[in-house]
């Protein structure tokens, strides 16, 4: 539908209420199912990103926390909590996403050390090359590691 298209390019509020409105009144011949496919697609990209990006964030403030005691900080402590708030509710929203662990694992820690080489100044063969604690360990709510791994 060439209105429909025009409109998802020009003004996708106004397109996304018009699709609604084609859907809840069964008007399925009416609907832009091209651009439907593709927004429905990107919300499950959408999801498994954030996922990748919260468990990131919290696996480099462990890395910190470890790898840098003297500067631990409620800051840290705050943001890794936080971490795991997100990732709980992605996770209650998206159950699926967990099924994704092994593959969203290793980049996940990857952008963890690039971080924590980033704002420590240390070099990345401080840092284990995979990552260190299992996905149930790292979600304790009070986890915080305190030896280095061997």
């Amino acid at each position: 539908m060439d209105n429909s298209n025009n409109l998802y390019n020009t003004d996708f509020y106004r397109w996304t209420q018009q699709q609604a409105e084609l859907l809840r009144t069964g008007r399925l011949s009416e609907i832009d199912v091209s651009n439907i496919l593709e927004e429905i697609e990107s919300m499950g990209r959408s999801d498994y990103r954030a996922f990748e990006s919260h468990l990131a964030i919290l696996l480099m403030h462990l890395l910190k926390w470890l790898y840098q005691p003297r500067f631990q900080s409620r800051s840290w402590r705050n943001t890794a909590t936080e971490q795991r708030h997100q990732i709980q509710m992605l996770i209650k929203d998206s159950p699926s996403v967990k099924s994704k662990l092994d593959a969203v694992t290793p980049p996940a820690y990857h952008r963890a050390v690039k971080g924590a080489v980033r704002e420590t100044g240390f070099p990345k063969a401080t840092f284990p090359e995979t990552c260190p604690w299992s996905f149930d360990e790292v979600m304790v709510d009070d986890f915080l590691p305190d030896t280095p791994p061997q």
